[in-house]
């Protein structure tokens, strides 16, 4: 796949190659742009209120697929007769029920070990990524939630840092919340697939191990999870924001409970992974 970034400023005529999503905290989660859509002069606040500062050009290699073609593949491969399909939005589909009944899952087996596993105690970080916060654009809304839903827990944030837009920044975040302890260090902000999202690259850079970057949850898909030594780091998409639970409240108590995830453990999450009420 080859990518040509540009600057917002001079994305004027330019065809998005994607669905781009706008998060208002409380508000509003979902597409602000659609793929095909020619950006206008107009566009250009709401962009960059979005933390978007690039836009790209893609093309794709002949063995390569868009991700609203492969969504649409794996909705036809996975649908029964009974499930309806959405139009292709955001890069997936949703698969609803045609009729009132019983969600059918075929799994081989299902194995349960029951039993109360305390938290341990921890140090948590938040690295709060995006020019747009840091410059003081858009006011910061992570802090006050992460912070509410660790105090769930029992837990205190020890500490909030912002970062730039930049991978090498981000990394050197993380590497110094381990280096000062940290047993989690949560980054929030620049986890889809746009060109100015560096966090995911950060992460892989400053980690001994990356165990998933995606679940099959939503909503949270696009959670990242690695290590740092013994140093649990989460890259925290969206909507964490702005959904009640996302596929992080789903991974956050093996964590506190110090068990280690692997990438064995991920998959089985996609039965029942829809966690919107």
């Amino acid at each position: 796949m080859r990518r040509r970034e540009v600057p917002v400023e001079e994305a004027v005529g330019l065809t998005l190659a994607h669905d781009l999503t706008r998060i208002v905290p409380g508000e509003f989660k979902g597409r602000a742009f659609r793929k095909g859509h020619v950006v206008q002069e107009s566009d250009i606040p709401m962009l960059l209120d979005m933390g978007k500062r690039h836009l790209f050009v893609l093309e794709l290699e002949g063995n390569e697929l868009h991700e609203d073609d492969a969504a649409v593949m794996m909705a036809d491969a996975l649908a029964g007769s009974l499930v309806i399909q959405t139009l292709v939005h955001e890069g997936k589909v949703i698969l609803k029920a045609r009729h009132r009944g019983m969600l059918w899952v075929d799994v081989r087996r299902v194995m349960a070990i029951i039993d109360v596993l305390p938290y341990k105690p921890q140090k948590v970080v938040l690295i709060t990524t995006g020019s747009e916060i840091k410059g003081g654009r858009i006011e910061d809304k992570s802090g006050s939630v992460l912070r509410q839903k660790f105090q769930r827990y029992g837990f205190e944030l020890h500490q909030q840092v912002f970062a730039d837009d930049d991978l090498d920044d981000i990394a050197i975040a993380i590497v110094q919340a381990c280096n000062d302890e940290a047993t989690i260090v949560c980054v929030i902000g620049g986890m889809s697939v746009d060109p100015d999202d560096r966090t995911p690259g950060a992460i892989r850079k400053a980690a001994t191990n990356v165990v998933t970057y995606g679940t099959p949850m939503l909503p949270g898909s696009m959670l990242m999870l690695a290590y740092r030594n013994q140093t649990a780091i989460f890259g925290l998409p969206g909507a964490v924001i702005y959904d009640k639970k996302t596929s992080f409240d789903v991974l956050l108590p093996r964590v506190l409970a110090g068990v280690a995830v692997t990438k064995k453990d991920i998959a089985p999450l996609g039965i029942g992974g829809w966690l919107n009420d």
